[in-house]
């Protein structure tokens, strides 16, 4: 996992009490325990947990146990609310309409048109005055670098680049027209419109010596790292969704997407206009040939091929049962 500072990318708008947390969730409340003299001043999720968070448990995750009596879990699960004993809880009728108030709440975000930021004008590129730039870094034209965001040595930054909420290590090479770290595509589809995206409020992580093409788009985490591992090359138009692992070595062609929250391992290759559902965890070592729709998991050392993507052997005889039968 890594580290980064929140409040570096969203500034806190103000910390929440029980009393206010009451007040907010008041319609959604279905019950709640142990809520005496807690103070919040972030959220977590199960993959990073720390003190005066708030963690959102969905009925998927109610197992999960954390004996942590700072952490305020939510959930919408009556069995995790009654196996908590000590700790602060609450139960509520819609999950992510709790995430959605409290983050509002607590986080200044650029979904919010209460989000600032102040920008220098240099050498036809606009930068954050709270933006950390290595001075080897070069750059082109027309590009906006946002609060909070990392550049590394030695990285090249072509014309139209947008880099927000991110941190990029040494020696990378992002083309023109791409876009790091926008809003992830979250929502209810009970509920949808933009007035009710769910806020984002993570970052994305590119790692040393990766190259991006142009114009793709890379979301951010909904509260942790999208990660591009070291040496990974993206070709042009690809798009990287929130929440997104892709390890060391990947090589993603053209017009290709990774559907949120899908973990891939080291040296990943992808050929073009394939497309990866989300939520999935993808072995070491994976080829996916052209055209491909992955649905399911795929095991280490996996070459896969059609829709749904399959054993490209198994792929292949099916090609031709199709053309001797016909």
């Amino acid at each position: 996992m890594i580290d980064f500072n929140r409040q570096d990318f969203f500034p806190i708008k103000k910390k929440v009490t029980k009393d206010s947390i009451e007040e907010l969730l008041k319609d959604i409340i279905l019950d709640k325990k142990n809520l005496t003299n807690i103070i919040i001043s972030n959220i977590c999720s199960l993959k990073n947990i720390f003190n005066k968070s708030i963690l959102f448990i969905n009925k998927n995750n109610e197992k999960f146990i954390i004996n942590n009596n700072s952490v305020l879990t939510i959930t919408d699960s009556h069995n995790r609310f009654s196996n908590i004993i000590d700790d602060p809880c609450i139960l509520v009728s819609n999950l992510g309409k709790s995430y959605n108030l409290l983050a509002n709440e607590i986080f200044f975000h650029e979904d919010n048109n209460n989000f600032n930021d102040e920008f220098k004008f240099i050498n036809n590129s606009y930068f954050s005055k709270y933006s950390h730039i290595h001075p080897s870094s070069k750059f082109g034209n027309n590009c906006v670098i946002g609060r909070g965001v990392k550049i590394g040595s030695n990285c090249i930054i072509k014309n139209n680049v947008i880099i927000k909420n991110a941190i990029l290590g040494k020696s990378v090479n992002v083309s023109d027209s791409t876009t790091i770290g926008s809003t992830g595509f979250g929502f209810d589809i009970n509920n949808m419109g933009s007035n009710d995206i769910s806020p984002h409020l993570g970052i994305v992580y590119i790692g040393d010596y990766v190259h991006l093409g142009s114009n793709c788009t890379i979301d951010r985490g909904k509260i942790d790292v999208t990660y591009i591992g070291r040496k990974s090359m993206l070709d042009n138009m690809v798009h990287i969704a929130h929440n997104v692992v892709i390890g060391d070595n990947a090589c993603i062609a053209a017009q290709s997407g990774v559907s949120g929250s899908t973990e891939i391992g080291k040296n990943f290759i992808a050929g073009g206009q394939s497309g990866i559902a989300g939520h999935l965890k993808i072995g070491d070592n994976v080829v996916v040939a052209a055209k491909s729709g992955v649905t399911k998991n795929i095991k280490k050392n996996s070459i896969v091929a059609g829709f749904p993507a399959i054993d490209i052997k198994e792929w292949k005889k099916n090609i031709i049962r199709n053309r001797k039968y016909k």
